[in-house]
Parts: structure tokens; sequence; C-alpha cells
């Protein structure tokens, strides 16, 4: 005899198997390197000849990274802060971007496809050249005709000009620095909100254009609503990309300290408040931008 479900314990369960890869995955190849990670900062790592033995230190690794390292609390610093900025330019571009190559135009594929290219292009051998700063010295040239035509100081006094606010003008020129990053770091979101356009049902379009809708009530009333959920998702992962970016210069430090004077446990440690902090700006995000989120049912 067939047991009935509830709707309510439909979605529960479907939502437990839709995840539940990800959690064996995490069981058998993540769980126990996390937690012999937490081991080792709360340890002093001492190498012999028949291999490592483990010295309980306490919070003196924690207090290491924190008071007596001093690049460690300002590079975290810089880098939350550059996250900041470029979390909402990625969105944006990203939104926009989607709502465009949704449009129907002749070679809509192939613009598909160039979009896409930043995302193949920060993969592999590509992303290990440009990592040895081969892709750099064969673009600097270019990077000086480009800077002869349009150079930031010139565009900051252009700007000025303007009278625009301080902070607004601020945030574009951190925009144009960071144009190359808000590009190549796109490709995923432009293919989320790609994907939630297509699936907004033509019927409300048609019921709004019946009810004498333009275009700029139905983005606001139809398509803002029906994609915040995928806006929450690609800030989740935008943030965690963002944070956990090999080129990440706190990942980076994190990386060279294991192997520098202050030792593999200081440099656990600092992993550890990292991913302690990377969670913590997770929860808040979440909890503001879910307030605003609409599911459709």
């Amino acid at each position: 005899m067939a047991v009935r479900l509830k709707k309510g314990h439909r979605e529960a369960l479907s939502g437990i198997v839709f995840t539940l890869p990800f959690t064996i995955g995490f069981i058998l190849l993540f769980l126990r390197p996390f937690v012999q990670a937490i081991v080792f900062s709360f340890s002093r790592l001492n190498i012999g000849a028949g291999g490592y033995t483990l010295e309980f230190v306490g919070l003196g690794n924690y207090k290491n990274a924190l008071f007596v390292q001093p690049e460690f609390v300002r590079t975290w610093v810089e880098t939350t802060g550059m996250m900041i900025v470029n979390v909402p330019l990625i969105l944006a571009f990203s939104f926009f971007s989607a709502i465009l190559l949704n449009q129907p135009f002749k070679g809509r594929t192939v613009a598909r496809v160039i979009y896409f290219l930043p995302v193949i292009l920060a993969s592999g051998i590509v992303l290990q050249l440009e990592q040895d700063n081969y892709f750099i010295e064969s673009l600097q040239d270019l990077e000086e005709t480009v800077s002869g035509f349009m150079s930031l100081e010139t565009l900051g006094v252009f700007l000025m000009k303007l009278k625009l606010p301080a902070r607004m003008l601020e945030f574009i020129m951190a925009a144009v620095q960071q144009a190359p990053v808000i590009i190549r770091n796109s490709g995923v979101q432009i293919l989320v909100f790609l994907a939630g356009l297509q699936s907004i049902p033509p019927s409300l379009y048609e019921a709004a254009q019946v009810e004498g809708g333009t275009s700029w009530e139905n983005f606001w009333n139809i398509t803002f609503p029906m994609l915040s959920p995928l806006i929450l998702t690609n800030i989740v992962y935008t943030i965690v990309d963002s944070l956990a970016n090999p080129q990440n210069e706190l990942v980076k430090l994190i990386r060279s300290s294991a192997f520098g004077p202050p030792g593999y446990g200081v440099s656990t440690a600092m992993a550890v408040l990292y991913f302690l902090g990377t969670f913590a700006v997770l929860l808040i995000t979440i909890g503001i931008v879910s307030r605003w989120v609409f599911y459709h049912e």
C-alpha cells in the first residue's frame, strides 16, 4: 500500500534528496579534514624524523593571528570591503546581461557563449597562465593604449565636473577599476538569471499586457519578484566565490603563513577565523535579503 504524503512533507523530502549528494560528499571527503584543521588550530605542529607531533597551545594560535600578525586583520578587512563593493556590481551586471540575452535577436546563441567565456578563461590551464603573469605581460601594451585613451585620473576629473556626491564618485571609480573582475566573475550568475527568466510563465506578461501594464511596470511587478529567489542564490554564490577565490589576498596570506614564520598552527587558526567570518556574513546576508524574496506557488 502506497504511503501518500502531504504537500509540505513531499517538498521537505525533495529538499533532503536534493541536498543528499552534498551531505554524503561532505561526510566522506571534507568532514575529517575539517575536524583535523580545527585540531591543528589549537596546536603547535612539530615536524620530526618520524613525522609530526601536536603540542596543545589552546587559544595561542588565535591570539597570535589576531594580535601579533599585523597583516591578517588588515587584509581581512580589505578583502571584505572589496567583496562588499564587487558583489552588487557583479549581480547588477549579470542581471541586466541576462535580460538582454533573453531578448529575441539574431546570433543570440553566440552572444550567450561569449558571455560565458570568462568562466572558461578562469579555469584550468588558462587560469594558471594568468597566475604566472604570462597574460599580464602580454596585455601590458594593450593596457597602455587604453590608459592613453582614458586614464582613471581623466575619468575622475570628468566625474568631478558633474558634481556627483563623493560616495557615488568613489563607488563608480571602484567599479571601473574592478571591471575585468566583474565581467570574469559573472558567467555563472548570468546563466542562473537566464534560466530564471525562461522559467517565468508567459501568461503573467500576457495578463499584464491586457491590463495595460508598461514594460517598466512588468519588470518591477513580475520579472524582479519572480527572480528574487535566484537573486538570493546568486548573492550567496558570489560572496562565497569572492571570499574563497585562490587569488584572494587573504587566502594567499593564509597559504604563505603555513610555510613561514607564523607556522602551520597559526595559519590554520587564520583559516578557521576566516571560515567563521564568512559563515557569519552569509547568515546576515541571507537573513536580510530573504525578507524581500518572493516565492511563486
